[in-house]
């Protein structure tokens, strides 16, 4: 029983790095003037000026910019060892 407990252990653990893989793949994705636009998070919304504390929806875009700037060429590499373990592992 202890071995079915660290069996189901592992596999939250591993759905857990997957699920923020993902989700760090979808921030990485969203393309600024065909998605964030629209929804008016673009390039052009004030982010607010000096001095300022920035608000929520300009920490969000920095985040989003930052994400995309960052983890691009980090992702590809996580990408690749996830494909492979799955591949093997299944």
């Amino acid at each position: 029983q202890a071995l079915l407990r660290r069996r189901t252990m592992a596999f939250t653990f591993y759905a857990l790095i997957q699920t923020a893989i993902l989700f760090t793949n979808a921030v990485a994705v969203l393309h600024e003037e065909r998605f964030l636009s629209k929804i008016g998070w673009g390039a052009e919304q004030g982010i607010g000026g000096f001095g300022d504390e920035p608000g929520i929806k300009a920490q969000l875009l920095n985040l989003i910019r930052s994400v995309r700037t960052v983890m691009r060429v980090p992702l590809i590499a996580v990408n690749s060892v996830c494909i492979v373990l799955l591949l093997l592992f299944g």
